[in-house]
Formats: structure tokens, sequence, C-alpha cells
């Protein structure tokens, strides 16, 4: 730890947060800020070895301060130039309760379950083949399946807690399916029911954006993998006692997939009377709206 933490005009700013005059104390902040991410483990010693009160509270600020500046840079910097990954967009929004994930260690137990599929695939396989065979790698082999006990619990949405309990939302378990089909450059995409997520199984022949008329079939993520028509959804929505748009039987987007996540994220906390935890997502949510 000591041989990472060199920085001699780091360490001497971050000895100098308890500064009782709060101007001065704003021109230390400042450049604190101005080294980034590179600052956080200089005020985690503080925080660590320090038993003041109020050196403790302007260094757990200053590093979410940080952390939140960086966050939301990395967001812009998604939605911007690399929305086409799903998974990085997935990574984000679980920073947002869980800042110090190892994005590396989730995206290689990720790449194992692709492998595992991989395995299992070959070319001369029909579509309704292919799906199969994600299935029984993603919900038989690695077990994973819809949190039914606790279906609002906001664990469901986070990545590592997905990868670790193997229980989630429809939407979580969908993102994660996706991600692996189009690894495996089988075409599936997510749909945007209200009160429900779904994915639809598109034409070869489709373009970047596929649209209702390349849907083939759709599949339950929260069923295990169940596939079923254009029917099912009529029937569903009817019993919704709403209105049907195209939307809810059209493919719909990364951007689409990720501000879904963050609305349903900030209903768990705020059923839950927690806010702490919704600052950052609506500030990612703000950040999408800035781009649609």
């Amino acid at each position: 730890m000591a041989a990472s933490l060199e920085n001699k005009e780091l360490n001497a700013l971050v000895n100098l947060i308890d500064e009782p005059d709060e101007k001065a104390f704003d021109s230390i902040r400042e450049k604190i800020h101005s080294y980034g991410k590179e600052a956080i483990p200089y005020l985690e010693r503080a925080l660590d070895i320090s038993f003041d009160n109020f050196l403790q509270e302007r260094a757990g600020e200053i590093i979410k301060d940080i952390r939140q500046g960086e966050l939301y840079s990395d967001f812009t910097n998604w939605i911007n130039t690399s929305s086409s990954d799903l998974l990085k967009g997935f990574l984000l929004v679980t920073r947002t309760q869980y800042p110090d994930i190892s994005e590396e260690e989730l995206t290689i137990k990720v790449e194992q379950m692709k492998m595992d599929a991989w395995l299992e695939l070959n070319d001369n396989l029909t579509a309704l083949e292919n799906i199969k065979v994600l299935n029984h790698i993603i919900f038989h082999v690695h077990n994973f399946g819809g949190n039914i006990i606790n279906p609002l619990a906001p664990q469901n949405y986070y990545l590592n807690t997905l990868l670790e309990s193997k229980k989630g939302s429809a939407l979580s378990l969908g993102m994660l399916y996706i991600i692996i089909a189009q690894k495996l450059n089988i075409p599936i995409y997510g749909v945007n029911l209200p009160q429900h997520f779904i994915l639809a199984y598109v034409s070869d022949l489709a373009g970047e954006a596929p649209t209702l008329d390349d849907v083939l079939f759709y599949i339950n993520p929260f069923s295990n993998g169940a596939v079923f028509t254009k029917r099912e959804i009529d029937l569903f929505i009817r019993q919704l006692k709403t209105t049907p748009v195209r939307s809810y039987f059209a493919p719909c987007s990364n951007i689409e997939m990720i501000k879904r996540s963050i609305t349903d994220l900030i209903k768990c906390y705020t059923q839950l009377g927690d806010s702490g935890n919704i600052e950052d997502l609506e500030g990612l949510l703000k950040l999408i709206e800035k781009t649609i």
C-alpha cells in the first residue's frame, strides 16, 4: 500500500482536509479533485488511520464526489461512443451501488458463460436450437432464474449480485442473456414491455437497428427462456388494460434498456425509503434524457 502512495503533494493535501477555514478548504478540495481517482487511495488511508469525525466526513464526501464525477464522465462517454456495448452499460449502473467492483472479474465470468455456450453451438443450428443451447447454459448449467421471493430487491438489478446469487429481475436476466447471445453473434434484442421485459429473436438479415418486422419470435428470460409469439404479448397487454403500442413488440436499444434499469432501481429504492442510493441513479437518468 505504501509504495502506491508516493505522491507527496497529494499526501500533503489530504493531511490538510481538516482545515477549519472554509475558503482555504475549498482550495484544498479543488486541488484534490484535480487528481481524480488517483486521490481515492490517499483519502481512504486517511479514513483508516484517523478517528477525527470531521476529517472522516470531509474525506468521505470528497471520495463520493470524485467517484460520482468519474461515473458521470464514463457514462456520458458510453452514451456517445460505445452504447453498442451493453455489458459496459450494465457495469456502469452497477457502479452506482458498488463503486469498487472489478469490471475485469465480472467480464471474465460473463465470457466463461459465453464460452460454455459456444462449445455447444454450430453454424447448422436453427434459431430455436440456438435458444435451446442458451437456455441450457444459462438456466440449467449456471442455474440462473427469476427472483420470485423478493422481486423488488435492488440487488436483482446489479451485475455483480446477479452473478453471485444467480437470481434477478426479468430485465437483468434479459440483459445478461442478450450480452451472451450477441457475443456469439446470435441476434437477440430486448423488448420493453410494461411491467415486464422480454427478448426478441430477429432475422439474420436484420440491420443494426432491427424493427418489429424483423422479429421471428419472443423469449421470456424470467421463465427459463420460454419461447412464445406476438399473440401472447397481445393477451398480456389486454390483461393490463393498456393500449398496445408498437414499442411493446419491437426491439429496443441498449440505451433504452439501461434507462429502464435505472428507473426500475429508483422505484425499488423509493419503495424501500432509501433516498441515499437514488442520487447517482437520477444523475445517470438526466444524462440519458439529454441525449434522447
